[in-house]
């Protein structure tokens, strides 16, 4: 990490929506809440962002990937928490398995 910059490089968050091919704009548009592109980029970037900011994308992340996923295939999904998207977030282990992987697309 970069004291000056608070610049934590690329994020987990960045290759799961690689994975479940959601766009910046899918995950804006799902949210409920007020999210725009600027932060989903920067968090993308790893730029340092508060709590509340990770639990917003974390929230907009899951319900992204439940809108894409088929009725069947819902109840097998393990929500991601904030600590699975960011690797400067309290809690993160590097070396975490995603319990969804079988429910990406190929």
């Amino acid at each position: 990490m970069d004291e000056l910059t608070r610049d934590h490089g690329p994020q987990p968050l960045d290759g799961l929506l690689d994975r479940w091919n959601i766009t910046n704009h899918e995950l804006v548009e799902v949210s409920d809440e007020q999210l725009n592109h600027k932060q989903v980029q920067k968090a993308r970037k790893g730029r340092q962002l508060t709590l509340h900011l990770m639990q917003k994308l974390m929230r907009a992340l899951n319900q992204a990937v439940l809108a894409k996923l088929p009725k069947e295939q819902k109840s097998n999904f393990v929500p991601y928490l904030h600590k699975h998207l960011f690797n400067y977030a309290k809690g993160h282990d590097a070396h975490w398995q995603d319990p969804n992987q079988a429910l990406m697309p190929q």
